[in-house]
C-alpha cells in the first residue's frame, strides 16, 4: 500500500492504513528486536511479569542497549527472577551492585528488587499491585495506585520515582503502558503474553512514545500540543473508534510505521 499524504486520509483509509501495518508488524518477528523479547525468555507466570516488569521500565534508548542491559540484569539474578525476588538472602544482593543502565542504577534496582519481595509475600501477581486485587476499575486510578503502592516503604529512595511514572504528574506513562500491553493482550500472534486477566484490552491506554506521537499527530489522531497523560488517552479515544475492544494493538502499527518505515 503506498502512502497518501496525511491531510487527505480519512476516518476509513487511516482504519484500513493502520490495520495493514497492525497485521505486518504484529508477528513472532517483531519479538527478538524488541524488549520484548526479555519476558518472552520465560514460561512461568511471575517470571513473565518480573522479567517484563524490569525490560519496560528500562526500555529507555536503542532497542539494542535495552535488550543487552535487561540480559545483564537477569543474569545477575541467575536468570530466574521470580526464585530470586522471592527467596533471595542478603549475601546474593552483592550480585546486583554496579549495575547501571543511564540513570537507572544499583540503588533503584536494589529498591523495586525489595518492593517485590515484600509484595509477592501477600500476592500470586503482579497484577494487583494496580487493581488492588480487582477492586480499582478506572485505568488512570490503577496506574495512580501502583506507583504510591511502590513507594509506600519507608525505604523508597526519592531518586527511584523518577524511573516509575504516574498519571498524577501528568506524565504519558509509556513504558508503563507498554509492560501493561504486553501483559494484558492476547490474539493468535503470540507476541503479547495476556496472562493478567483483571484488568481487559479495552482498559489499556496506548503507549506514547516519540514515534508513535509523531505518526498519531501526522495522522490526526492527536491535537493536543503537549504530551502528556491527557494526550495518551485522546490518542486511545481515537483508536477506539477503529476497535472498541482492544484499541492499543494499533501501537504496533504507530510504532512500526516510526521505526521501521520513517513515515
Amino acid at each position: 500500500m503506498g502512502f497518501i499524504l496525511f491531510i487527505m486520509l480519512n476516518y476509513k483509509n487511516i482504519k484500513v492504513l493502520l490495520d495493514d501495518r497492525y497485521e505486518k508488524f504484529n508477528q513472532p518477528a517483531f519479538i527478538p528486536n524488541d524488549p520484548i523479547v526479555i519476558p518472552h525468555g520465560f514460561t512461568q507466570k511471575q517470571d513473565i511479569e518480573i522479567a517484563g516488569f524490569f525490560a519496560a521500565i528500562l526500555a529507555w534508548g536503542q532497542r539494542v542497549t535495552i535488550i543487552n542491559k535487561c540480559r545483564d540484569l537477569l543474569s545477575r539474578m541467575d536468570n530466574a527472577p521470580a526464585e530470586f525476588i522471592k527467596n533471595h538472602q542478603e549475601k546474593d544482593l552483592q550480585n546486583l551492585l554496579g549495575f547501571k543502565h543511564r540513570t537507572f542504577i544499583d540503588t533503584d534496582l536494589l529498591y523495586l528488587i525489595y518492593f517485590m519481595q515484600t509484595f509477592y509475600q501477600q500476592h500470586d501477581t503482579l497484577e494487583d499491585a494496580f487493581t488492588n486485587s480487582g477492586t480499582i476499575t478506572d485505568q488512570k486510578q490503577r496506574l495512580e495506585y501502583f506507583y504510591n503502592l511502590v513507594f509506600s516503604l519507608l525505604e523508597a529512595p526519592q531518586r527511584t520515582r523518577k524511573h516509575i511514572s504516574t498519571p498524577a504528574r501528568k506524565s504519558a506513562c509509556k513504558r508503563i503502558n507498554m509492560y501493561l500491553r504486553w501483559m494484558v493482550r492476547q490474539d493468535d500472534k503470540g507476541v503479547d503474553f495476556g496472562i493478567w486477566k483483571t484488568i481487559k484490552p479495552a482498559d489499556l491506554i496506548c503507549p506514547c512514545d516519540v514515534h508513535v506521537d509523531r505518526v498519531a499527530r501526522k495522522l490526526g489522531l492527536i491535537t493536543r500540543p503537549q504530551t502528556d497523560w491527557q494526550t495518551a488517552a485522546e490518542l486511545t479515544h481515537q483508536l477506539k473508534q477503529f476497535d472498541p475492544e482492544d484499541p492499543v494493538k494499533y501501537d504496533f502499527a504507530l510504532f512500526g510505521l516510526g521505526i521501521e518505515e520513517k513515515f
